[in-house]
């Protein structure tokens, strides 16, 4: 018996129906790139939202109004709306507010920041699943990444994870209005055994709770950690191309949360997915999932022995800490 069902349509055999969310800001060079790559899918709807300069960076305002520039050079028929801040509102809130205004307008949609360069295909895939599972409320987003290192998960064109991978990525008006970008349920959730029952895996469940506490203190500016607590507290699964579809050309000095150049996450080799196959099971793919804990979250070096290698690091860390108030 086929685990798969085959959809005989490719990806690319028609143009793009779906409207693209365009999350840009100052960097002109990747913002070129990418909007290349919208303009050749020539989406009927292009919504452009960019943060406003920092005042505390001389000359930025010029360098956002070049990206805004390069974001709205439509020259397709296409319907194109802007969400320009005046003032800097940071990573958190400009993305997350910027996500609720397209749903605003949008009941599904394609979202693309300005270093997240797709493959051709990467449109008609999230348009085709963000239709065939646009009433199925197990499924939250459709993700165009794939950390499997060329591992293929079952046999069908992807599978289902419960992370939300969001270099390229798809959802619904459905979901994102679930999304709770203060945890406001994290505090109770994580006490309670529909919590616990989650992981099986101690290690990673200790680890996302020391992600999702250190949200709820403010101490980390991002939107996406909130959206992937959201997704599971409403039990949604991600679809997850078995081939990589989008690669991140943003590594560097000038990147907010991806600096290192070095990385190996940086400028992955996206791929065509062909025609797709459809699984016939929706469910986690467990495995899958314990590979990227494990190697894209570094879950393997938080286990024993190899957690003990990070002891020093730690003692250090503290040393350093305590120091340093106390000199101040």
């Amino acid at each position: 018996m086929k685990n798969v069902s085959v959809d005989t349509t490719a990806v690319n055999d028609s143009r793009l129906q779906t409207a693209v969310l365009f999350l840009v800001f100052n960097r002109p060079d990747t913002t070129a790139k990418v909007f290349e790559a919208i303009r050749k899918a020539r989406p009927p709807r292009l919504y452009v939202a960019a943060d406003g300069p920092r005042a505390s960076r001389s000359g930025e305002w010029e360098i956002v109004a070049e990206v805004r520039a390069i974001a709205t050079a439509v020259d397709w028929d296409c319907e194109v709306k802007t969400l320009f801040r005046e003032r800097n509102l940071g990573c958190k809130n400009a993305v997350s507010s910027a996500i609720t205004w397209f749903f605003e307008h949008e009941e599904q949609g394609v979202i693309l920041e300005d270093d997240c360069l797709p493959h051709p295909d990467f449109f008609m895939f999230c348009e085709t699943l963000l239709k065939r599972y646009a009433g199925d409320t197990r499924i939250s987003t459709i993700t165009g990444n794939n950390f499997q290192n060329g591992i293929a998960r079952g046999d069908a064109s992807y599978y289902f994870s419960r992370y939300s991978h969001i270099w390229g990525w798809a959802t619904w008006e459905r979901a994102w209005g679930q999304a709770d970008m203060d945890l406001e349920f994290w505090p109770v959730w994580k006490k309670s055994r529909a919590w616990a029952n989650f992981w099986s895996d101690k290690t990673a469940r200790r680890y996302w709770e020391r992600i999702f506490d250190r949200m709820r203190l403010a101490e980390i500016d991002t939107w996406d950690y909130p959206w992937m607590a959201s997704v599971w507290y409403h039990g949604g699964l991600t679809a997850v191309p078995n081939v990589n579809l989008v690669s991140n050309i943003g590594f560097g000095p000038d990147a907010t949360h991806t600096q290192r150049d070095d990385s190996p996450l940086a400028n992955l080799q996206a791929e065509s997915i062909g025609d797709l196959q459809h699984p016939i099971k929706i469910e986690q793919n467990e495995e899958a999932d314990r590979y990227t804990f494990e190697h894209l979250f570094g879950g393997g070096f938080l286990r024993f022995p190899n957690s003990l290698l990070r002891f020093p690091r730690r003692a250090v860390g503290v040393t350093y800490r305590f120091l340093k108030r106390a000199l101040a």
